[in-house]
């Protein structure tokens, strides 16, 4: 007999054996015995199947109809849903019942350690068109800029809206495509000067979804309240519903 019959009959030996032992048992001692011999297989493929799923779900996402896809990080762990929900229905009053997605879990903290998962997540949905406009702190505003991901707002908003909240000193003019170097110099070659931002703190939005913070480090107390920002993203499609959006959040 040769050594690969040999290895096969140990095998089916093998097999035959584990179904006796399998068909002697009942209840929950076959349950822990399928396990104890094939859980690695097992968590395999609910890992396999989990991927496809998400996969699907993605895909399927993609291919939905939407007219707007907002991100929103505001600067506390609330959330804004309510008012969203009622901004959707008044856009979709002009019979476009295409989707308006608002992601409220993406957060971005530059004093969190794991903040470059926050700017790679960040620059990932931009690359893939899933990212319209933000609602955003600080910290992603500045990474925006950085990115030179944002719209011009004097190019994308109506003439009228744009002047308004220019005359109300709502529009934030910055430097986009500043690059900080690794021995700490700025690299200013992509660099190009606009308006990026229009800053919502004091509006109604703002002062409902933005409350100051008590700061008790000092002697007495005091509140403040970060900057919080609304920009367009320069590769979207939806610049009449980004305008739209702009223009509820700076109602007062």
């Amino acid at each position: 007999m040769t050594r690969k019959s040999e290895e096969e009959s140990v095998f089916l030996k093998e097999v035959k054996r584990d179904i006796g032992t399998f068909r002697r048992l009942h209840g929950k001692a076959r349950v822990r015995f399928v396990w104890d011999y094939f859980r690695w297989k097992i968590l395999a493929g609910i890992t396999i199947l989990i991927c496809i799923l998400l996969a699907v779900h993605m895909l399927i996402l993609g291919q939905r109809p939407t007219r707007l896809r907002v991100c929103v990080v505001l600067n506390n762990d609330g959330y804004c849903s309510d008012w969203f929900d009622s901004f959707r229905k008044d856009l979709q009053k002009d019979g476009n019942r295409a989707a308006v997605e608002v992601n409220e879990d993406q957060p971005f903290d530059y004093d969190n350690a794991y903040s470059y998962m926050h700017e790679l997540e960040v620059m990932t949905t931009i690359s893939s068109q899933r990212m319209d406009a933000a609602v955003c702190g600080p910290d992603m505003y500045s990474y925006l800029l950085a990115l030179g991901a944002l719209a011009p707002l004097d190019n994308v908003l109506p003439a009228g809206l744009f002047a308004e909240c220019d005359t109300r000193g709502m529009v934030k003019r910055d430097t986009a495509g500043l690059k900080i170097l690794e021995d700490g110099s700025v690299d200013r070659s992509d660099a190009f000067d606009g308006c990026f931002a229009l800053d919502i703190s004091d509006t109604a939005f703002g002062r409902r979804y933005n409350p100051p913070k008590t700061d008790l480090s000092g002697q007495g107390s005091e509140t403040h309240a970060e900057p919080l920002y609304y920009c367009i993203i320069s590769n979207t499609e939806h610049t009449d519903d980004c305008a739209a959006l702009a223009r509820a959040l700076v109602q007062d």
